[in-house]
């Protein structure tokens, strides 16, 4: 007969609810946003986000994997925001019988079948920075905790960052496809000089420029992009 253990292995419970993780999130985001990751204690998320301190513990287990968890929630919901603006979403390149050849024909008409995958990128950094103002807290904890050196969570902000880039890449990608690009731009840099501007930029309007307008930003931001398309009349057709 098989003895039974002692005990429950301890292991990391998810959130039971994403409604539970939402409130731990806006909470979090709120106390960080005013002192800082170090500053703020779990009964104090707790008690904001109106749950017990236990329930914090039982489905995370310490606050360094809370905060973590929360990350990881918030670039969710960001990358969610990203993948849902207009034309952002690829062809299914696995479909039946869609050879090299259908591939090529799909990204050489990628502006007819995404529309101009230039506007594409705007409306997706236009989210980007809605996001940044809907959740001011998370971009400053983002850009705080990322470069910290050492980080208690820099094996988390590499996972996260990676997605993040990945989602833009691939809407870079479209351009590529779509317009003449200069190939001497790094697409890796180009790709994280995109991402950071996205994060800079709309903290600075939310810090210290509060009269320019959504607008302005995005045209900042997509000054990057347009750069990299060498000048046409439009996308390739």
């Amino acid at each position: 007969m098989t003895a039974e253990p002692l005990g429950p292995v301890k292991t990391l419970r998810p959130a039971r609810t994403t409604a539970t993780r939402q409130k731990l999130f806006d909470a979090s985001m709120e106390l960080i946003g005013e002192r800082g990751a170090a500053g703020v204690t779990v009964d104090e998320i707790a008690a904001a986000a109106g749950v017990s301190k236990g329930t914090v513990y039982y489905n995370f287990g310490s606050k360094s994997e809370l905060i973590a968890q929360l990350l990881r929630h918030g670039v969710d919901i960001l990358k969610a925001r990203l993948q849902e603006a207009p034309g952002q979403k690829a062809p299914n390149q696995d479909a039946p019988g869609q050879g090299a050849a259908g591939l090529e024909d799909a990204a050489q008409g990628a502006a007819t079948a995404y529309g101009d995958p230039l506007l594409a990128m705007e409306a997706m950094i236009g989210q980007a920075l809605d996001f940044m103002s809907e959740y001011p807290s998370f971009a400053r904890l983002w850009v705080s905790e990322n470069w910290r050196t050492p980080s208690e969570w820099q094996g988390t902000f590499a996972v996260l960052r990676g997605e993040l880039l990945a989602v833009i890449g691939q809407a870079v990608e479209r351009v590529a496809q779509a317009y003449p690009v200069d190939n001497t731009v790094s697409r890796g840099s180009l790709e994280t000089a995109i991402f950071g501007a996205c994060f800079v930029v709309g903290l600075d309007r939310q810090t210290y420029h509060p009269e320019r307008t959504r607008d302005q930003s995005v045209a900042a931001i997509m000054a990057i992009m347009r750069g990299y398309v060498l000048q046409q009349p439009g996308p390739r057709g």
